[in-house]
């Protein structure tokens, strides 16, 4: 015992290059040694030599909890592989272990080998006392890191063969399928699944997701059969509603909505949903309506929060006092700030630009360590008012104390783009990517920069699809592409992507984007309709009055 005190005390006041004085005489010795080893290396932040010496330990004395230790540590210094391989020695040491079995299928997705991840999946979903339903359910989540969506399909595709009678297992297939852009087998697996159990809303509702991207028309209908069958379904109700709102059958919505609410009148996510969803297709009385219940609920969590889309409720119909009472009413929480800062915005939709400014100001103060917000809240004021160089001024002032600060890199170079400036464009956002490598809209702007200005296509695309990786639901970087599919001549490609994007969000520019390659593929009467829906939600967009004034000529 004297000893092993010694041995600790010598290793702990020599430090890591020093241990190698106190060489250990017996065998315990020598496990105590190396214990130590690793622990100081890893408190230095040597992981790969406080991993290596676990992972030996492990070997040497077959002890599972070594290897979950060299596991986590290899993890602490994103040693991918040093992490696998002592995953597969802890599985190797402790085969009956799932959660061994999990982490060796976790790793080897995450270093993107999945087909070698397949049989650990296997042996894990037919683990004893595992669920196998939830396990498939899961599965796909698991895979997520994995960016070959075909190979992900192929493992969940043999993963599933094993178990054809689960409903759950056909689901996972239909989605991994989904994901791969197979529509044909995401539709044969969603079908299947929804036979084995008919009253499971996820297959309805991943069908119908799948074939919105033909028709609208048909996606409400596969949920219509559903809540036909399936009444009680809310879930189901909710998306078939949602379906309508897409396939623009409002009233038929509104009908759904009513249905939701008359069974669930005290459920007050479903309220904050039905108005939210009324907000997004102008239905402003249905809106209102819903989030003042969710103001005068006891027990609703975020009152506040419905206050302030009140005021956005407000604003959206030009009612700027009603407005500014809405936010007024918001003292404090997550949502003051932003409150503050639409209150502004309301003063100078008013006519009165200078009192925004002040009011903006006077604020700030109030508000130490937010003066970026406030910055770039007025420099917007400003190009609303078509004040660009003093935008482009003010931004510049407070670039110079923050010359990194990204919200003011990224408005910088927008603004700079209205002022053609688009020298300092590419520099601040190159700069921004720089600084923050994962702002996908940094990489979107200057793609579609160069797009808009038919330039530099090629480097165009790669800018835009890395946009795309880092954020593949932003329907403004999928417009982005349709663009530059557009300029690059792919008229056809270019209208699938803007339709993609306009469906997922019906945004003037976008409408503008769909129309124009319309026009251009013939389809006037398609063009048209796109322009006159976009019309209807956003009058005065200039991009959008262009686009129609310059090909109409």
């Amino acid at each position: 015992m004297l000893r092993r005190l010694l041995l600790c005390l010598a290793v702990a006041l020599l430090g890591l290059h020093g241990a190698a004085f106190a060489q250990p005489t017996t065998d315990d010795d020598s496990e105590l040694y190396d214990m130590l080893l690793g622990e100081i290396a890893q408190q230095r932040g040597d992981y790969a030599l406080a991993s290596k010496t676990y992972l030996e330990l492990a070997r040497r004395t077959r002890d599972p909890r070594v290897a979950r230790r060299a596991v986590e540590v290899a993890n602490q210094g994103r040693l991918n592989d040093l992490a696998l391989e002592a995953a597969k020695t802890w599985y190797e040491i402790e085969p009956q272990s799932t959660a061994a079995l999990s982490v060796v299928a976790s790793l080897l997705v995450s270093v993107r080998k999945v087909d070698e991840a397949e049989p650990y999946l296997a042996k894990l979903l037919n683990t004893e006392g595992v669920d196998q339903e939830r396990g498939y359910l899961q599965i796909n989540r698991l895979l997520a890191g994995n960016p070959d969506k075909r190979s992900n399909l192929r493992v969940v595709q043999k993963l599933a063969s094993r178990h054809p009678e689960l409903a759950p297992a056909h689901f996972a297939t239909a989605q991994a399928a989904a994901l791969a852009d197979d529509d044909q087998t995401a539709l044969a697996e969603a079908r299947r699944a929804a036979e084995i159990r008919p009253e499971w809303e996820a297959p309805a509702m991943l069908e119908a997701q799948v074939l919105q991207k033909r028709s609208t028309a048909q996606a409400a209908k596969r949920l219509a059969d559903f809540v036909a069958k399936n009444p009680q379904s809310r879930p189901g109700r909710l998306a078939y509603a949602r379906a309508l709102v897409g396939d623009k059958r409002i009233p038929e919505a509104r009908k759904q909505f009513d249905a939701l609410l008359a069974a669930n009148p005290g459920d007050t996510e479903l309220i904050y949903t039905v108005g939210i969803i009324a907000l997004q297709v102008k239905d402003y009385a249905v809106a209102e309506e819903n989030m003042k219940r969710l103001v005068s609920a006891p027990d609703y969590r975020d009152p506040d929060g419905a206050r302030y889309i009140l005021g956005q409720i407000a604003e959206e119909q030009k009612q700027w006092p009603r407005a500014i009472e809405w936010y007024d009413q918001i003292q404090d929480g997550e949502h003051a700030l932003p409150a503050r800062l639409r209150t502004a915005n309301a003063i100078a939709k008013e006519g009165k630009l200078q009192d925004a400014r002040e009011y903006l100001h006077k604020t700030a103060a109030e508000h130490p360590g937010q003066e970026v917000q406030f910055t770039v809240a007025e420099a917007q004021l400003l190009r609303d008012a078509n004040q660009n160089k003093q935008a482009f001024d003010l931004l510049a002032d407070a670039l110079k104390a923050e010359p990194e600060q990204p919200e003011l890199l990224y408005d910088y170079a927008l603004t700079a783009e209205k002022l053609e400036k688009y020298d300092v464009l590419e520099k601040n956002l190159r700069k921004l990517i720089e600084v923050k490598p994962d702002h996908a809209h940094a990489y979107n702007a200057l793609g579609y920069s160069f797009a808009e200005r038919n330039m530099r296509l090629g480097e165009a695309r790669k800018l835009v699809e890395k946009a795309l990786e880092l954020s593949p639901d932003d329907s403004f970087i999928v417009d982005s592409l349709g663009w530059v599919q557009y300029r690059e001549g792919d008229l056809k490609g270019a209208a699938q992507t803007l339709k993609r994007a306009y469906d997922s969000r019906p945004d003037a520019e976008i409408g503008a984007h769909l129309g124009e390659v319309l026009w251009k593929l013939g389809e006037r009467s398609q063009a048209n309709r796109v322009w006159q829906e976009s019309l209807k939600t956003a009058p005065d967009n200039d991009t959008l009055l262009k686009t129609i004034k310059r090909l109409k000529k």
